[in-house]
């Protein structure tokens, strides 16, 4: 009975618990046997920043409910202990942030419970660094007043941006550590305020910092390209010189030096450096090599030579002392303006003999003035043979065929128009008889009128010359009709270009020029000086220096050949005599003599394009095997000390000699004088490797010098 009295007693109490239990009596009964409260389920809450800057870091913290162990794992996106992309996060919570900036800006951080399943997480925003400038510099280079600042630092990333005094710039980045830009400044700044701003996410400014800015007027290759184009060859003086004051400044001193003279030469008796030919031809080319080399107007005579290649007149023609004279209007009007040119060559006893204008008499019945000068004069000297658009490229007519911008009429009326010039009397008058049987080649031409052709001339463009005009009246109507034909200025310009600049100018070169030649800017038309500053600022001019592999430039003629070595090396004369006549020994092979070319076509002609190519490159006209042999031999000859009457110092005590004790300097020097410090590496490190196992130095820079100016590289003037 006591046990059916204790099952039936068990029985009620469990009917009990669940009658309490739909009656809300279940707070006085727990199954866990506590005190009525359930047990909370496990969980994981993350803390710490917001964001955090790339490469910093940030400590995290996890609080874990619901279980007696607080220990968790950390992971970043789901990767435990994180990845160098994402970040890295340390066993104590302690995240380091990636290096640069993931695509996403953001991460995710994780603490997971060890104990259980349970986990938290929490959204981190990535920032751009703090920028930090540890260093810069600010250098002006050229006169175009742009300055080039380089930073260096810490903390920068592509989208980094340098402000300078609170400009923002044009960036270039270079690394984490390093940006540059390139902006304009004014004459008058010494210093800039630099700083460096990353943008968002998290955009910053680095402090400021106070830069002096640096001139530099120009770089070494900026002078000796300039100086290649301007003078008869670059000298370590000169470059030092241009590179201190600028390109600009640097023309504008050459505008303003005073012509070289060169010296009349009497007839009778002969100066003693003609006395051993006995030729006043040996005289003039002794003075020409001396100006060239030794002027301080190299500009002007670099542009006197040219002209002297387009007006030509030769001494296998006229007499030698023709020459001065006719030279020394070329340099005199180089910077002036091209009437006045055209007008001084007409009227020069050197012209007038090569060209027959001299003792052209009008015609007589049946007969026809000389037109010699009439035709080359605008054939060879100032429009051309065919029509021409500013670019210099020819007009074509409806059928394709090239428009001829003068007319066999036209020449004769010109020849006509040049009648009844001879030689001035002593003091430079007019002759009482035609013609003057005394050469006169000190003053110009003098009119006799009654040998000049009176009756009426139909020029260019429909340009009539009224019957009775007098020799000078016609002649200046004459050129003035010329000069004036749009012909002139791309016809002219286009060799200007070629002779100082490049072979092979663009037609949108030779357009910028024509245009200058036709408007200086002032509504001046053949403003000399200011066609050559647009020749050689031009943007095509100065391309190469800063691109090396610009195709341009043209082959550096023997008589450039010549003088840039004797200047470079430093050369002085020794003859007793002064004479620099020895130079035209060495030049003369070389298919070049000055004012001795074989015809009125000169050395070369302009429009010479090498065989088998389109290339037109003037100067491989009298360049051939033999010719390329012979500046081997040259070469040869002066580093070897071997030119007549002159001499310079190669020893080991010389200034190339001490420079040889180290082959690199040495090369890098030579670099610098002959090739616009442009020198490719491999060519460089040819010549390095082959001087230095030479224990002379003096042989070093012989050789050294023979490998350089016998380079291709520098054959070609780029």
């Amino acid at each position: 009975m006591l046990a059916k009295a204790g099952s039936l007693r068990a029985r009620l109490f469990l009917l009990c618990v669940g009658l309490l239990s739909l009656a809300g009596c279940s707070s006085h009964i727990n199954p866990t046997g506590s005190s009525g409260t359930p047990a909370p389920t496990p969980s994981v809450v993350v803390a710490g920043a917001a964001a955090t800057r790339v490469g910093g870091t940030a400590q995290f913290s996890a609080t874990v409910n619901g279980v007696a162990s607080t220990a968790v794992t950390w992971q970043v996106n789901q990767i435990t202990g994180g990845s160098a992309a994402t970040g890295t996060i340390s066993s104590s919570g302690l995240y380091t942030a990636p290096a640069t900036l993931p695509a996403s800006a953001s991460v995710t951080i994780t603490a997971v419970s060890t104990a259980t399943s349970a986990s938290g997480s929490l959204t981190e925003a990535l920032q751009n660094p703090v920028p930090v400038v540890t260093a810069s510099t600010a250098t002006q280079v050229g006169s175009t007043l742009n300055y080039t600042v380089d930073v260096q630092g810490s903390g920068f990333v592509p989208t980094s941006v340098i402000e300078v005094n609170g400009t923002v710039q044009a960036t270039v980045y270079v690394s984490a550590t390093e940006l540059q830009t390139t902006a304009p400044l004014t004459a008058s700044t010494t210093s800039i305020a630099v700083l460096v701003s990353n943008p968002n996410p998290g955009a910053i400014l680095s402090a400021s910092l106070s830069v002096p800015v640096t001139y530099i007027a120009a770089t070494a290759t900026q002078a000796a390209r300039i100086l290649d184009q301007t003078s008869f060859g670059p000298t370590a003086a000169t470059i030092q010189h241009v590179q201190s004051i600028g390109i600009k400044a640097y023309l504008a001193e050459q505008f303003a030096e005073p012509a070289t003279q060169l010296a009349a030469i009497p007839t009778s008796p002969l100066p003693t450096i003609c006395l051993a030919a006995n030729n006043a031809r040996v005289c003039a080319e002794s003075e020409w090599w001396q100006t060239a080399v030794t002027g301080p107007d190299q500009l002007r005579q670099r542009v006197a030579f040219a002209l002297s290649e387009m007006f030509v007149v030769s001494t296998q023609s006229i007499s030698g002392s023709a020459i001065p004279q006719f030279h020394n209007v070329l340099s005199n009007d180089a910077f002036g303006n091209f009437a006045t040119i055209m007008k001084d060559v007409a009227l020069s006893p050197a012209m007038g003999g090569y060209l027959n204008m001299l003792n052209s008499a009008k015609p007589g019945t049946g007969q026809i003035a000389n037109e010699n000068f009439a035709r080359e004069n605008m054939q060879l000297f100032t429009i051309g043979l065919y029509q021409l658009n500013q670019d210099g490229t020819q007009q074509l007519d409806g059928s394709g065929n090239p428009i001829p911008s003068y007319s066999q009429a036209q020449v004769q009326a010109f020849a006509r128009a040049y009648t009844g010039w001879t030689y001035a009397t002593a003091t430079g008058g007019s002759p009482t008889k035609f013609p003057n049987g005394t050469a006169n080649y000190t003053y110009p031409m003098a009119p006799v009128e009654s040998a000049h052709d009176t009756t009426s001339k139909t020029l260019l463009n429909g340009t009539v010359l009224a019957a009775g005009g007098t020799a000078e009246a016609d002649l200046t109507g004459a050129l003035t009709n010329i000069f004036n034909d749009s012909n002139v200025g791309p016809f002219v310009c286009t060799q200007l270009i070629q002779h100082l600049v490049t072979s092979t100018p663009s037609p949108a070169y030779v357009s910028r020029v024509s245009a200058v030649f036709a408007n200086d800017g002032n509504g001046v038309r053949g403003n000399m000086q200011a066609v050559i500053t647009e020749i050689l600022t031009d943007e095509e001019a100065r391309a190469a220096d800063t691109n090396a592999n610009f195709n341009g430039g043209h082959l550096r003629e023997p008589v450039l050949f010549i003088t840039a070595m004797i200047r470079g090396l430093g050369f002085t004369n020794t003859d007793p005599n002064g004479s620099y006549y020895t130079l035209s020994n060495y030049s003369s092979p070389l298919n070049e003599e000055p004012y001795f070319a074989n015809s009125v076509f000169n050395f070369f002609p302009p429009d010479y394009v090498i065989p088998g190519t389109t290339l037109n490159a003037p100067e491989f006209d009298i360049e051939n095997t033999a010719t390329a042999t012979l500046r081997l031999s040259l070469a040869n000859t002066i580093v070897n000390n071997g030119i007549s009457g002159f001499s310079v110092d190669l020893s080991n005590t010389s200034t190339l000699g001490t420079m040889a004790a180290n082959p690199g300097t040495l090369v890098d020097y030579l670099s610098m004088l002959f090739m616009h410090s442009q020198m490719p590496t491999a060519m460089r490190t040819t010549i390095v490797n082959t001087i230095t196992p030479i224990t002379s130095n003096a042989q070093r820079v012989r050789i050294a010098v023979f490998l350089v100016v016998t380079s291709s590289q520098y054959k070609v003037i780029q």
